[in-house]
Parts: structure tokens; sequence; C-alpha cells
């Protein structure tokens, strides 16, 4: 992977590789990543959608253009440097994208700016990860040695042959891996009312790290519509069954778009 450091920030070094900010976009899509995923990971968005939406792809510490900084190993903490981050970027309405751990982090993220009494996300989109209720089922492996968190990776289908393949860049990617599986393991649910914003949950048809049934119970966490699109592929869908994701996320800012015009808040927006 190339460092990446010319690419355009913003919030602090939080959002990177969006445009520079423009004057008022209807809506901004927020995009978390997965354990050990970059912003990268969405470099290719913005093209999927209209001038109106604005794709903000997210950049925690430790990889890429951030890889001198101290990678977060527990969620609280990450989710309140980001809330405090991206303060300046909730100007307009915004909607969140997470996969896999980026789905756990964008739940406690909306959860985050509610306490702070921000306007909430328009919507939520959930993909590859469980409720965040349901109990882990698998253990942990965070603090396990390094083949046993390659093995799991590759049996995810997370890290590339040719990176598994170069013990230097492995030795590059490890820590901030490792530290993505600890935010995720170390994860206590405490209850909350459930956001008042649509939540779309997107799980994989041969995801044996997180099956459908697992995705499924997000609809407990909104008063709002839900939906639940199971796609071809396994636990990364995000890139093979792309096409179909983005699809559904452009219907679900439309709507959410839709909305907005007709002046509904996100405290009302079934």
């Amino acid at each position: 992977m190339s460092h990446t450091a010319s690419r355009t920030t913003r919030a602090h070094g939080w959002i990177v590789g969006a445009a520079p900010r423009r004057p008022a976009p209807a809506i901004r899509l927020l995009c978390l990543p997965y354990a050990g995923g970059a912003a990268s990971s969405y470099a290719s968005w913005q093209n999927a959608f209209a001038d109106d939406v604005e794709v903000c792809p997210v950049e925690l510490p430790g990889r890429q253009t951030r890889w001198h900084e101290r990678p977060f190993t527990r969620l609280e903490p990450l989710v309140e440097a980001l809330a405090s981050a991206l303060a300046g970027e909730l100007d307009v309405p915004y909607a969140l994208f997470g996969h896999s751990m980026g789905a756990l982090v964008a739940f406690e993220l909306a959860r985050e700016l509610r306490r702070r009494g921000a306007a909430g996300p328009r919507v939520l989109f959930a993909s590859g990860g469980a409720a965040p209720q349901l109990r882990r089922e698998r253990p942990g492996i965070h603090d396990q040695p390094e083949d046993v968190v390659i093995a799991r990776l590759r049996s995810m289908g997370g890290l590339p042959e040719e990176v598994i393949a170069e013990p230097e860049l492995l030795e590059l990617l490890v820590p901030a891996i490792r530290a993505d599986f600890a935010v995720c393991e170390t994860y206590a649910y405490r209850p909350e009312p459930p956001l008042t914003c649509p939540i779309f949950a997107f799980a994989g048809t041969e995801d044996q790290e997180v099956p459908a049934e697992r995705v499924s119970p997000w609809q407990e966490q909104t008063s709002a519509t839900f939906l639940h699109q199971v796609l071809p592929g396994g636990h990364f869908f995000l890139r093979t069954a792309q096409p179909a994701l983005l699809n559904t996320v452009r219907t679900g800012l439309t709507a959410a778009l839709a909305r907005i015009h007709r002046g509904a808040t996100p405290e009302n927006a079934l």
C-alpha cells in the first residue's frame, strides 16, 4: 500500500480523499472503514453519486495517511475523538456508512452525537456488521499471536495474498489490525433509545463471519424504517457486490433528500 499523505485531508486529518469542502452539498456521506481498512476503500465512491452527494471517507489513526499515530484499542475514546473532529462537517445533512467494524463505529458515533445534542444522521448504512446488541460468538484474537490474527483475516478475505506474502508490509499493518479487533472485541453494548433515522443493513450470502441472521436484528436499533438486504458474496461483499450495494445506498440517500425537501427532521424520518 502506498503512502498517501498528499491526498486532501479535512476534519483534522480524519477525512481523507474527499474533494475540498463545497459550500453546501445536499447531503454528506461519511464512510467508516472495516478492521484494518482505510479511507482508500471508498476512494471511487464519489463517482457513483450525483453532485449533490459529497462522499467523505474517514481515516482512522494508525494507517495510510496516519501511519505514525497510535491506533485506538477501545471504541468509546475512538468515537469521542471522531465526534469532536467531525463537528465542523455536520453543517449540512449527513448520512453514515460503515462496513464490519465501521458499522459499529458508525452506530456508536450516531449515539455519541445524539448525546452531544448534534443533529442525527439522515440514514445509517450498516454493512457486514452484526447488530450491536448481540453477544459475540467468536473468541477474541486481538491478543493472540500474529499467525492467528493473519489466519483469521485470510479466512475472512480481508487481506490479499500478495500482502500476506510481504513480511515487511504485514509488520506495518498488523498493529492497526490488532487494535481494530480490540475495539470490536472489548465493546460492551449499553441500551439506549433506538435511533430515529432509517437503518439499511447489508449482509453477504456467503458471509461466515457475520451471517444474515446476525444482521437483521439491526431493526431493533431504529424507530424509523428498516431495510435488510442480502447481497451475493462473503464478508467483503462491499467489494464483490459493490454495484448492487451502491445502488441501494443511492436509493437510501434519495429518500433522505426527499424527506429533507419536505422539511422532515431526523426525528420524524419515518
